[in-house]
This record gives structure tokens, sequence and C-alpha cells, in this order.
């Protein structure tokens, strides 16, 4: 992963960029030596975030199972009607 200086960010934001989308690879920012943001390409982004949200999802319908809040096949499909009127 590619380091940078928060100072670095200020003066070469245009160059940074550049080379954050053409590699692809994430910049750690730091001031004072330590971590303070990452640079992500905004489409790896984007993913990201979709796969969190995926897993969330996965994760509130296991909890779901193990609370016994569980449905028929046909009882999902109606409440599935609902929605996608």
């Amino acid at each position: 992963m590619k380091v940078e200086l928060v100072t670095t960010l200020k003066r070469q934001a245009t160059k940074i960029l550049a080379d954050l989308h053409s590699s692809k690879e994430p910049v750690l920012i730091t001031e004072h030596g330590q971590p303070s943001a990452y640079l992500v390409d905004v489409d790896d982004y984007e993913m990201m975030q979709k796969r969190m949200s995926i897993l969330e999802g996965i994760t509130r319908g296991e909890q779901a199972i193990k609370e016994g809040e569980i449905h028929s096949n046909e009882s999902a499909k109606e409440q599935m009607k609902k929605w996608l009127k």
C-alpha cells in the first residue's frame, strides 16, 4: 500500500489521484506520523459499500433464524409481492 504525508497530498493532489486511478492501489494518508485517512478509487469504494450491505443482510438473516423468525416459502412470496408493488 502506498503511504503519503498529508502535506504531500496538499502539494501533489492531482498526481496522487492520477496514480490512484491508474493503479487502483489505496493510499494511506498520514499526519504527524499517524494514519489519518485512506484514499480509494470510487469504484472500489462503491463495491466495498455494496459488499458491506450484503454482509449486513446476511447477518440480519442469520440472527432472525436464531431467533426463530422464519417464514414458509408461501409466506415469503406473499410478503415479497407487497414490496414489489
